[in-house]
């Protein structure tokens, strides 16, 4: 007797054990399956860099878009000096603070269009050649190189002329803080100054053209997008979101890679996660069944602080054109970040991202520096991409006459 009871009391432990683990595994597999991306299209670039210390996220961006191109056209694998580009950058935006009367921007922010210029005005360096760090620190760090700059544009505002001396001491500071520029300097054995480095490269900078998709001006027209750091005021292509798109995927598709200016302040941008979203987190109905089974069940706090944890794929918003004009209209969508594209990855659920190469080094996140922005999250917080004209649909082309 005493033995059936321990047998039937051995029976029901293990039977409440299983049914325990099987609630653990269930729930354990729900916050645990992560997101399973697999490529469709990887271009080759070069190593990821880190910006640092800086607000010059533009200038690395593009420069690895560029580098990209070179290797995509056969000429090599090659290391160029962001801090070339943006050190004479510092000179032209002092000149604009002047001419604006102290209204100009005078840190480090810029566009992809201030690549093209500083390149097409003074050429390019290899890395090697001009590091930049020139202040006995391993990494970029401006914060006090700003402080002086944004200290000294005053004095000529303030007298009303802009002195030769000024220049010198704007100088001097550069040469201080980033190193001075050489005129003439040997490359793998070949004399160059900078600008014959430059044209050894052909790159032609009329291939390169800036995109967005704001109602600000006509579609397929060209306009001025008035975010700070288009202090030039660069008239980019105006085109549908929809077209926007199009051109990105189609350029991947065919070999080009993307320069991406735009918005990641977003709760959903996470560069430590390696993923941008835009969750939806109202709306249950709009759901799978699936979905519902996951979702139905909690608040709308609960699901959003679900999406948050970036543990599954989760459900997004179907951005629009208008929905997308919100966030520029309510100052939600700011030009704070500019990164690389360089590939198209889906995840389990056959939702599509971008390959997105970042600058911030690669010990921030476990993946190296890579992160994926889903098509909706690039649809709400792109303000523009810059792109080779011949990775664009002969359609959009046209229709924009380039």
């Amino acid at each position: 007797m005493k033995i059936k009871i321990l047998c039937s009391l051995l029976v029901t432990a293990l039977m409440l054990t299983a049914i325990a683990q099987k609630g653990t595994t269930s729930s354990s597999s729900l916050k645990e399956e992560g997101y399973k991306f697999t490529p469709v299209v990887e271009l080759k670039t070069t190593p990821v860099k880190d910006q640092a210390g800086t607000g010059t996220c533009w200038c690395f961006a593009t420069t690895s878009f560029m580098e990209s191109e070179l290797i995509r056209t056969g000429r090599g694998e090659y290391d160029l000096s962001e801090m070339y580009i943006v050190r004479n950058n510092f000179v032209d935006r002092m000149k604009d603070n002047f001419v604006k009367d102290g209204n100009g921007n005078v840190t480090g922010g810029g566009q992809g269009h201030d690549w093209i210029v500083e390149f097409v005005s003074n050429g390019i360096v290899p890395d090697e050649v001009y590091t930049g760090l020139n202040y006995g620190v391993p990494n970029h760090n401006h914060n006090e190189l700003n402080a002086f700059m944004k200290a000294v544009s005053t004095v000529p505002v303030q007298r009303k002329k802009e002195s030769d001396q000024y220049y010198s001491i704007i100088n001097s500071i550069l040469d201080i803080y980033l190193g001075i520029i050489p005129e003439t300097f040997t490359y793998k054995g070949v004399g160059y100054t900078p600008k014959s480095f430059s044209a050894s490269l052909h790159i032609n900078p009329d291939d390169y053209v800036e995109i967005t998709s704001f109602t600000l001006f006509p579609f397929y027209t060209r306009g001025v997008v008035p975010y700070p750091d288009n202090w030039r005021n660069y008239s980019d292509y105006n085109i549908p979101i929809d077209d926007l798109i199009s051109i990105m995927d189609y350029s991947l598709t065919n070999g080009y890679t993307v320069d991406w200016d735009g918005d990641t302040s977003e709760k959903g941008f996470s560069n430590y996660k390696g993923v941008a979203i835009i969750p939806e987190v109202e709306k249950v109905d709009q759901y799978s069944v699936a979905d519902k089974a996951k979702y139905g069940k909690m608040s709308a706090e609960e699901r959003t602080a679900e999406a948050y944890k970036f543990n599954r794929p989760f459900p997004e918003v179907k951005v629009t054109q208008e929905s997308r004009e919100e966030g520029y209209d309510n100052k939600t969508t700011t030009d704070d970040h500019g990164m690389h594209i360089t590939g198209i990855t889906k995840d389990q659920n056959g939702t599509k991202y971008y390959i997105t190469k970042n600058s911030w080094g690669t010990g921030r996140n476990p993946f190296g520096g890579y992160l994926n922005m889903s098509e909706q999250y690039v649809r709400a917080k792109t303000v523009f991409i810059l792109v080779n004209k011949n990775g664009i649909p002969a359609g959009i082309r046209t229709k924009l006459g380039i």
